[in-house]
Formats: structure tokens, sequence, C-alpha cells
């Protein structure tokens, strides 16, 4: 089947105007306005945008320029990445995030209106891919990508998710053209299409396959982690911006430096105010954004993000949304290395957290980890009504998930979780006499 037509591409058609953006106008002691264009509930963006909006850091550091100028910052607020780059490339807007594919057609549009942008850092990441997931209704029969086949499939066409999906179909032997019906919705509509029955399943980026797991609407068909490889989000800069105000593009990589520090230093306050401004549960800001959560935050542009890039344009090229992307031309990493200093090195050798379960009890600022998922049950079962959310990671590929939601496995005295029916399947068939039970069930046997 013909997926639907690529809508979410056409916002990135919008005329352009003749003005230039904001900031680069005023002259000496003028009041320069700086456009930041983010997404709030797409928390793995946090450091560029909800998070740093927050804390005022921006601000703090725009002040400490003291070079004549009086700045404004205007944050816009977006549901996905498509729009920032329409704004971007009519001069409208001067910084931006959004995720890996994203970042690629921003590239693309960019040269092809002759507004380039730039990579200029990274937000949050995960180095095997499990920032995006496939979802199915709760209910739903579907047990594996291949019972896709034949049915809707709601994606937003271009993003990071709708790569998810296209990579993990091919791999199944299935044909995402023409094997299913796919749905180009934005993230919002096609949670509500699943939740009334007119698409099959869901295929997006963080915080909608967690939030709609938290919530009971929805249940995971497949990890983005078994594909294991990259996904991230980045920050871009319109490149005459740049050129024009490197202090105030300066002043914002060091505020996202300062954001991120504090993300990693104070997890669960971190995870509360982003909660409070989004509306999400803080439970599931946690679940990407904690300690041992799926997403880990480093500014630095590492080698492997440029290499997974590379890999993601011949994806947007086979669903002519770009053709060829110089990525190398793209990726600018000197003005985060100068907002950084010595400190670059040190942030470019950061490693993700090891995976762990955790449990965040009512009221506490600080969360608990346990050497086990069996150890994180028996603690639950002793103390049950004071847990706020109990997480657990994937015993195969390390993406956490919400212990209660998670396929669970018993394998002689081993507990084994996994976030869907696929990884769990993929163990039992080399563990003769595992079998799946339910949480009550390892709830019991780790009691």
């Amino acid at each position: 089947m013909k997926h639907a037509p690529v809508a979410a591409t056409a916002l990135l058609l919008l005329p352009l105007t003749a003005c230039g953006g904001n900031a680069a106008a005023g002259g000496e002691g003028s009041t320069v306005t700086v456009t930041v264009g983010y997404q709030s509930k797409t928390i793995n963006t946090v450091t560029a945008g909800t998070l740093l909006r927050s804390l005022g850091y921006f601000e703090k550091d725009l002040n400490a320029l003291h070079d004549g100028h009086t700045y404004k910052v205007d944050w816009q607020d977006y549901a996905t990445g498509a729009p920032i780059t329409a704004q971007m490339t009519a001069g409208k807007i001067d910084i931006g995030s959004m995720g890996d594919f994203p970042l690629l057609i921003n590239a693309a549009r960019g040269k092809q209106l002759d507004r380039p942008t730039r990579l200029v850092s990274v937000t949050g990441y995960n180095l095997r891919g499990g920032l995006n997931t496939i979802v199915t209704a709760p209910d739903s029969p579907l047990r594996s990508l291949e019972d896709l086949k034949g049915k809707k499939v709601s994606t937003s066409i271009g993003s990071a998710a709708d790569g998810t999906l296209v990579r993990a179909l091919q791999r199944a032997g299935i044909d995402p053209d023409k094997d299913i019906d796919k749905l180009n919705q934005q993230p919002a509509v096609g949670a509500s299409a699943l939740a009334a029955g007119s698409a099959d399943a869901l295929s997006q980026f963080v915080a909608w396959p967690g939030l709609l797991a938290y919530q009971g609407k929805a249940k995971a068909l497949y990890d983005g982690a078994q594909l294991n490889l990259p996904t991230f989000h980045g920050v871009t800069v319109r490149q005459d911006f740049a050129k024009q105000r490197p202090a105030v593009l300066e002043a914002f990589l060091k505020a996202q430096a300062e954001a991120t520090d504090y993300l990693n230093a104070h997890p669960v306050p971190a995870a509360e105010k982003v909660a409070e401004t989004t509306g999400l549960p803080a439970e599931v800001v946690y679940l990407y954004n904690g300690a041992h959560g799926i997403s880990t935050f480093a500014p630095a542009i590492e080698p492997r993000f440029v290499s997974a890039l590379k890999q993601d344009v011949s994806i947007l090229k086979s669903a002519k949304l770009t053709g060829d992307v110089d990525v190398d031309a793209f990726v600018d990493d000197r003005y985060i290395k100068k907002a950084l200093g010595t400190a670059y090195t040190e942030r470019l050798a950061t490693t993700p957290a090891p995976a762990a379960s955790e449990v965040w009890p009512k009221g506490a600022t600080r969360t608990r980890t346990f050497k086990s998922p069996a150890e994180l049950l028996r603690h639950v079962a002793r103390h049950e009504n004071t847990i706020r959310a109990a997480y657990v990671p994937d015993a195969t590929t390390g993406t956490l998930w919400f212990a209660d939601k998670a396929v669970w496995v018993t394998d002689g005295d081993l507990l084994l979780p996994f976030v869907a029916p696929a990884t769990a399947k993929a163990y039992l068939a080399g563990h003769g006499g595992a079998r799946v039970i339910t949480y009550a069930g390892a709830l019991r046997r780790a009691s």
C-alpha cells in the first residue's frame, strides 16, 4: 500500500520573507531579540528548550555579555522539527532543536533555499536507538512486525520515528511503502487515531510511546534499540546568524551545557520542572531523562553521531524527502568547542550510565537503584503503596521501561524484563525452559 501524502514537509516550503532574523538587526544600544524554536514535549531536547527556558540560564549568559545591547529571548514551542525548519529558512528563527532525521531535512532545505544552517551541538541521545518505539493498543492482537502487514501504521514522515519504522520493517523483510498503510500524522493525532482504532500501530519518538504506555493507552510492539543504531537530537543554527552573532550563539551553548549539568546532577528535580512546564507526567519524563533513563545528555558532537547522520540520508532519499546531504559541511563543532573550552574533550568522552533497575518513592527527591530486576520486584512487593514509579532495563537492549508495563520472563531463578514481545521471544528461543509470566506473577516469584 502507498503511504499518505507528505503533509509534514509542506510546512518546509512556506514562502520566504525578505527580512532577516531579529537578532541580526540593531546597532549598539539596541534591543536584540533572539528567537529560539524548540519542542517542549520532545523531552530529550530539554537542555536546549524546556529545561533551559525554565532555568533562565540563556538569559543570564546573554546579560553577562555586556556588549552594549539589551537581549530578549523569544521562545517558540512546536510539536515537531518541520515548522522550526520552515521558520529558520524564512529567517524568523535563529536557533532550533530537533531530531536527527529532521536535522538532515533542515540541512537540505537550508541549502536548497539559500538559507544554510549548521548543526552545532547535541542534546539527548541513545546509542542503540531506544528513543523511538512502535506501540499498539493495549488489547491489540499484534505481536510482531510481521503482523503489521496490511495494517494502518501512524507516524510522522521525515521524523526519527519514521526512520525507525522504515528500518525495522526493512530488516523484517517488509516493504514500508507497499506492505503497510502508512498514515502521516502529528504525534498527538496519531495517538488519538490509535485510541480510536483508526490506526493499528503508532511509531513515534520520545516521549509519546512512554506516555501512552504509562497511561495504559498503548503497549510496546517494537523497541527501537533493537536496531542498535544511534539516535539523537541536536541544535541547529542559521549560518548567517552564527556569523553575525557568534557571542550570542556561544552564550546559548554555554547555557545548554549548564542545563545539561543541572539535569545530570539533579535528575528528579529536572524531571519535575519539565513536567510542570509541559503537563507530561513526571514519571514519564524521568523514564527518558532520569539518572538511568533512555536518553543520555551531552552537548559534544561525537563522530558516531556524524556517522549515524550519514547512514540516515539514504532513508530520507528513498522517501523523496531530500536529495544528497553534505553532512560534513552541515556539522560545525567550532562553536561548542569554543563555548566549552578545555571541558570539551571531557564531555566528548561521556558514556551513558549503565542500565539499572530504579524505584522512585512517593515524596522523594531521589530514586533508589537495585542490582537486579528481581531485587526491585522484592522491594516493590513489600512497599507497593509507597512507590511512585518503578523502572527496569530490557534484559537485552538495556532500554528502560516501566516495570508494570514490561514483558516478564522467568528462567530458572532469573526474572527478566523486556520492553516488547519481540525481544522476549528472541530470549525464549535461546533458553529452553524460560517462559513469559505476568507482572503480578513476577512480583509473587520475587517475594
